[in-house]
């Protein structure tokens, strides 16, 4: 039996913020990280970014930690005891802890036909087998039209590769974008060389020889050298409901301390189900900067703070030679208004509810975040006329 005075399960960005956290108030308390990945702790978002840049993969990797930090890589928490304070895990290993954080992420949305030829992108290793067969390949097919499947299409497209891009909206980032900016850049898409199936479905996937054939829910079939699919996350919660730990909307719920429903054991990052002040709802988030500031705020308080979570998390993008950071709701159907400084080029994005911002997307428009997250949070009534001209860089 190993006792550690902080053990964090999960071992993403989310799991070593926390480290850097818990070492920003106990420099020499005993930490132990248990992660299912061979891989110690890396920045996720270039996987679908930099790294398609000529950023070489060693820059991924998170700056190592003091020797009193124990890294479990290749196992798996299965069984958490709050009452004896243990976490067992898929080796028979036995761990105790004075204070706990479930960092556990996301496991990736599947097609019901599972087949092994699908890379379901999310992790390095993700990244470097379609990296691998890039070397030998032309063609590509993307399942999903959202964050990662847009990127990645981008990111292959930019590689020289032709890329194909199924999925079941009726356009690129159609439940988030304006139609507009929807229509654009699925003719921006063409325009770059990608095929667009869009309002389709994937019916089956199987090996031809050398080749992958990609069949359509309308009979289209699509020749490929790799399949990639970006389609989202669950939620891993299993922990925590085995813990009997308060679940709600797929998420675990924390106070604004991240504290679980036990005192004693946090939760932070993809699974976190916590309240945003700024939007006054409860909310998971699932991008690069709620998992840093909220894992490093989590580490804080189990060394013995008591900071409480009202960051407005923000997120963003690179498509082709676009790009946009984005906070809040970005809902397509709520009221909408846009603000282009030059059409879908350059401008802002504004998405209300009842007169009230409730997300901004900054589209091409850099170094206004601040400014985006000021206007939420303030709650104010707005409309065209107050908002237009608003925000510019």
């Amino acid at each position: 039996m190993k006792h550690h005075k902080y053990l964090i399960v999960g071992g993403g960005m989310t799991a070593d913020s926390a480290i850097s956290g818990i070492r920003k108030i106990d420099p020499s308390g005993a930490i132990a990280m248990i992660c299912d990945e061979h891989h110690p702790p890396y920045d996720r978002p270039p996987l679908s970014k930099s790294l398609w840049k000529d950023q070489p993969f060693e820059s991924i990797w998170r700056a190592p930690h003091d020797a009193n930090v124990a890294l479990h890589l290749g196992k798996k928490v299965v069984v958490l005891d709050p009452v004896n304070k243990t976490a067992t895990d898929d080796a028979g290993n036995v761990y105790t802890y004075e204070k706990l954080l479930l960092a556990t992420g996301g496991s990736v949305r599947q097609l019901p036909h599972s087949n092994k030829n699908i890379i379901y992108f999310r992790t390095a290793g993700d990244y470097l087998k379609l990296r691998e067969l890039t070397e030998h390949g032309s063609d590509f097919v993307v399942i999903g039209g959202g964050f990662i499947g847009s990127e990645i299409a981008a990111a292959l497209a930019m590689n020289g590769k032709h890329v194909t891009m199924i999925f079941p909206s009726n356009g690129i980032g159609s439940r988030v974008y304006p139609k507009p900016l929807v229509e654009f850049l699925s003719t921006y898409y063409k325009q770059k060389g990608v095929t667009l199936l869009a309002s389709e479905t994937v019916q089956s996937v199987r090996t031809m020889g050398s080749k992958i054939m990609v069949t359509t829910g309308s009979g289209k079939e699509v020749s490929a050298d790799g399949v990639v699919a970006g389609l989202g996350i669950e939620p891993n919660t299993e922990l925590a409901q085995q813990a009997g730990l308060a679940l709600e909307n797929g998420g675990i719920v924390v106070d604004e301390y991240l504290r679980t429903s036990n005192p004693d054991i946090y939760a932070a990052g993809d699974v976190a189900n916590f309240y945003s002040p700024a939007l006054d709802k409860r909310m998971r988030v699932e991008h690069e900067d709620n998992a840093n500031v909220m894992g490093e705020m989590a580490g804080r308080n189990m060394a013995g703070q008591f900071d409480t979570y009202r960051h407005l998390p923000y997120f963003y993008s690179d498509l082709f030679e676009l790009g946009y950071e984005a906070m809040g709701e970005l809902d397509a159907s709520l009221d909408i208004i846009e603000d282009w400084k030059e059409p879908f080029r350059k401008g802002v994005v504004y998405y209300l509810r009842d007169g009230h911002v409730r997300g901004v997307l900054l589209w091409n428009t850099w170094g206004q975040v601040p400014a985006a997250t000021r206007l939420i949070e303030k709650k104010a009534m707005h409309s065209r006329t107050t908002l237009v001209g608003r925000i510019a860089d």
